[in-house]
């Protein structure tokens, strides 16, 4: 199968591409930088360097391929808020360009990853399933949510295949480089950088960590699913910043410096999602336990 990865470069899109790749599928990668793709997977068919806004070199990206994942996003929670003019007319905007440029090319199916931790706002209820109310808290998550809707429209209208998934807190080897989102890569960096790790609020936020390699498996497994979703993608079991730190501490053997900041306004004390549609729809379940994954990531991240 012809698949184009849309973010291809970035941590989870780099794993997708790998996994992709095993499997047998021609993989072609649309993304701002694609020069360590093209140096990790020499054997990709195509790779595109190219904006998001860039409609033409877009659509070229498009010939010939059967599915799209899109993975690309160009803000994350912590700083949407800051520019939501920026959030929307990068990611909204573009998207529904994009589902514009997939009506031109006559491509039918698309797989999108929005995001299972800021869609839903405050939980009335634990875990949470896909028929929660979605509140979103930030604009990275009431652009994710609007960018679910317009794809559905696109399905009611154009007959797009559209699959939603909503995952959880993505984390693995690959994220620790950046720093930038993800709270387990962004404690590695600081450890290997010597400095301490920064935690806003009193450690007592909880979260559902899901393996990277669990992620991807999700994302095959939906390509050949006629299920529209959403469909949350979890582990449902969910572990506070205080008790990662201390199963990071028990790896390393060593205690971490952690620097306590006042709490952030928009971070939610809790939440976990409820994989069971997951399950009975795509016929996934996530194999890696947080242990399993900890371990995997700390020996791939630490210098």
């Amino acid at each position: 199968m012809n698949v184009l990865v849309m973010g291809g470069s970035g941590f989870i899109g780099s794993a997708l591409v790998r996994g992709l790749l095993k499997q047998g599928h021609h993989v072609h990668v649309f993304d701002r930088d694609v020069r360590v793709v093209n140096q990790q997977f020499p054997e990709i068919t195509s790779a595109v360097q190219a904006d998001f806004a860039d409609v033409m070199s877009l659509t070229e990206a498009m010939i010939d391929v059967d599915v799209i994942f899109h993975l690309i996003s160009t803000s994350v929670p912590s700083t949407s808020n800051k520019n939501p003019v920026h959030d929307i007319e990068s990611n909204l905007v573009n998207t529904v360009k994009l589902l514009e440029s997939m009506r031109t090319a006559d491509v039918k199916r698309i797989v999108y990853l929005s995001s299972g931790g800021t869609v839903y706002g405050n939980p009335t209820y634990l875990p949470i399933t896909e028929k929660h109310p979605t509140n979103p808290t930030c604009s990275y998550g009431i652009v994710k949510l609007a960018i679910e809707k317009y794809l559905q429209m696109y399905a009611e209208l154009y007959e797009l295949d559209v699959t939603i998934l909503r995952p959880s807190n993505p984390y693995g080897p690959g994220q620790t480089h950046k720093g930038v989102q993800g709270f387990i890569g962004s404690c590695i960096n600081k450890i290997n950088s010597g400095q301490p790790v920064t935690i806003w609020g009193d450690g007592s936020v909880v979260r559902d960590y899901i393996y990277i390699e669990d992620v991807v498996s999700a994302c095959i497994k939906a390509m050949s699913s006629d299920k529209r979703g959403p469909v949350n993608i979890s582990t449902s079991t969910g572990y506070s910043l205080n008790q990662l730190i201390s199963m990071i501490e028990t790896h390393l053997d060593r205690s971490i410096n952690v620097i306590y900041q006042q709490k952030r306004n928009f971070d939610i004390p809790e939440v976990v999602l409820d994989n069971e549609l997951a399950q009975s729809l795509l016929g996934w379940a996530p194999k890696t336990t947080i242990e399993q994954g900890l371990k995997l990531t700390l020996q791939h991240g630490l210098k």
